[in-house]
Parts: C-alpha cells; structure tokens; sequence
C-alpha cells in the first residue's frame, strides 16, 4: 500500500515529504494508521548525523496510533486498538528479562540499524528501499508497520493527539525521576535544562511529593513557565552560577538532580550540585566521544552517585499507563507542554523546536 511519510534524505536538510510503498506487516508486527507522532530531539541529530544512521530513512518515534492489521503471532491487540509505541527491544537479553529492556542489549541495532532484524525494511519507493524501523517504529509516515513489543494499548478514551511523546521525551524525564531517583516525599531537586524532557522531570517530581523543585536554565521565559508549573525556585545560570544558587535554597546541596541537556559544563554543575550522598541522573544526548569535566577529588568524599538513564528506565507496557493515569488525576499535566502542527508542517516544528519557541512539537495526521 502507499502512504505518505517525512523522510531523511541528507544532514540538515529538511524532511522530504514523499508517497511510498508500505509492505506487509511480519508476524511479529502491528500495521498503524499513525494519528500523531511528537518530535524529538533525537529526531534531529538523527537526521543530523551525530549517530551513523543510514539515510534515506523515515524517523519518527513518538508514534500514537490505531491498529489497522495485526501478525499472525501477535497476542493482545486487535484491529482499532489504540496504541502508544515505545522503543524496540528483544525481550530476550538478560536485561530484557530482568525489567530493564530500554537497556536491551540489542537497543542500538533495535532502535537505529532501521531495518528489521532480518534485515529488510518497510518502506520502498521507485529508487529502492528506506529506513524503517527507526525506534521499532517510524511514526513520521501516515502508515507504518511496527514491532509490536513495543507497542502499549491505550483506553479508548484517551485522546491520542498527545499521547505520543509519552513513549520518549515525556517518558524520559518523567521515568529518570520516578524510575531512577525516586524521590522521597518532601525531597529537594534541581533540573538542568527546561525543555520537554526536563518539564517532564519536574512534573513528576512534584507529583511524587518533592517540595523543593529548582529549575535550571538559560532562557528567561522558559524558566517563568516552569514556576508556572510548579517549580519552586529558579535558576538562570547565564546571570549566576547555579552551584552556589542551589547551595543557598537548600542550605548545602539538593537531595536529587537531573541533566537533561548532555552539555559538558552542565554535566558538572549537576554533579556538584548534589549533597552529601545526593543522587544525580544525565539523560542529555552529546555527540558520540564528548567527555564531560568530573571533579573525582572534590567529590570523593560527599558519596554521591550518578546514574546514566536511557528512556527512563522504563518498561513501556507498566509506566505509559501509569503516566496516563496521573494525567487523568489531573497530576501530571504534561499536555501544557505540547503544540500540534499540521504534517506538512513537520519542517517548521523541527525549526521551532531547535529554537525553543516550543517544547514539545506533535504532528498531527
């Protein structure tokens, strides 16, 4: 079948939106008729090519949807079934069976070889074949087929114009505090970096009963929306060293913290900026070889420790639901975070994302 999708033909080149050739789902696939997909920044330095992924491909991986067809061995899903899709995992590593697939040990080929294991891919036009297959699923396209592992079943009603995001960037702040740090009720943490990953952080730190909330940026209108949501404090590191600012709120250092910007320099603010046994996460992606400053001497004696958090931690079947229901009691507001763009417009939500004019860009087929 044909369908329309947003490929990658070049680095920082704009998505090219084409007609192509869907084949038929494998037996261990979902065909989904995509309603909407979030764009992430992994998205760009894909199509960038900080990570050697093959190009053309169609990216994409904040995939909501309804199942159209489903494989002849796929169990619990059903044609009009919603669906969310997460990363692609085994499921049969030993970190897979341990609970912790988004550190499957298969994660790299999985989620960036975009091509199935056997090495064919979905989509094809007149001048061959193009990635699929980009996180399991490829969700910039109008139709894709999916690995169906990946892909969590959402009530019915439940509008999936948002839903997305929750299977990366949202699970990913959210998951790397709730997963990871688990903060204790009436804790202290500081964020580094307020776009949607780490708003999503520090939603469900205030959900999970953090009472000092810290949020660390650049960017003044930003750090407004973030006390918006609930932030009790912030910072703007361009006007004053957050290390000592955050020592003055918590009188020593916070409980907790989280980078969510993979810039070196920030890295080590995170670190230092812990108390005695305080527990700091990184989820920022650099480019592959980038080296962050760590004072092992100054730190040494405060006990902390540093957790390098890939997707949250999550096991997407348990944690999407949990976040949607936290939504739904009115807890985890995550929407506030989200502005729709029309397909064709998929350029322009690249640009307004790299620009921080919007935290959180859907498409909407």
């Amino acid at each position: 079948m044909k369908t329309r999708a947003a490929v990658a033909i070049a680095p920082e080149t704009d998505l090219e939106i084409r007609e192509i050739e869907v084949d038929e789902p494998r037996s261990d696939e979902l065909r989904v008729k995509i309603v909407a997909s979030g764009v992430c920044h992994t998205d760009a330095i894909i199509r960038d090519q900080w990570y050697p992924v093959p190009l053309p491909v169609v990216l994409g991986h904040e995939g909501a949807g309804i199942v159209e067809a489903v494989g002849s061995d796929v169990q619990g899903f059903s044609v009009g079934d919603k669906v969310v899709m997460g990363p692609a995992f085994c499921g049969q590593c030993e970190q897979c069976l341990a609970g912790h697939p988004m550190y499957c040990v298969n994660f790299y080929d999985r989620n960036f070889g975009v091509e199935r294991v056997d090495g064919s891919k979905t989509f094809s036009d007149q001048n061959g074949a193009i990635g699929s297959h980009f996180f399991g699923q490829s969700s910039f396209a109008e139709y894709t087929n999916v690995a169906a592992r990946g892909a969590v079943k959402v009530p019915d009603d439940v509008p999936l114009e948002i839903l997305g995001p929750l299977g990366c960037g949202i699970m990913t702040g959210a998951g790397a505090v709730l997963n990871v740090l688990e903060p204790k009720p009436g804790s202290s943490i500081a964020v580094f970096g307020t776009g949607a990953v780490g708003m999503a952080g520090m939603l469900a730190a205030k959900a999970a009963g953090a009472t000092t909330i810290i949020m660390v940026d650049i960017v003044p209108e930003r750090l407004a929306f973030a006390k918006e949501l609930g932030a009790t404090h912030t910072v703007n590191s361009k006007e004053v060293d957050p290390v000592e600012a955050i020592k003055e709120i918590t009188g020593g250092g916070v409980n907790y913290a989280l980078d969510t910007t993979g810039v070196p320099p920030v890295f080590s603010q995170m670190t230092q900026s812990l108390a005695t046994r305080g527990h700091g996460a990184l989820v920022g992606a650099a480019k592959l070889g980038t080296e962050a400053p760590f004072a092992i001497g100054n730190l040494l004696l405060t006990g902390i420790k540093v957790s390098m958090v890939i997707e949250g931690d999550a096991v997407p079947k348990e944690f999407i639901p949990r976040l949607i229901s936290l939504h739904a009691q009115g807890m985890f507001p995550f929407d506030k975070l989200i502005k729709k763009y029309k397909f064709e417009d998929i350029n322009q939500a690249f640009a307004d994302s790299a620009d921080g004019s919007t935290l959180k860009p859907v498409i909407v087929f």
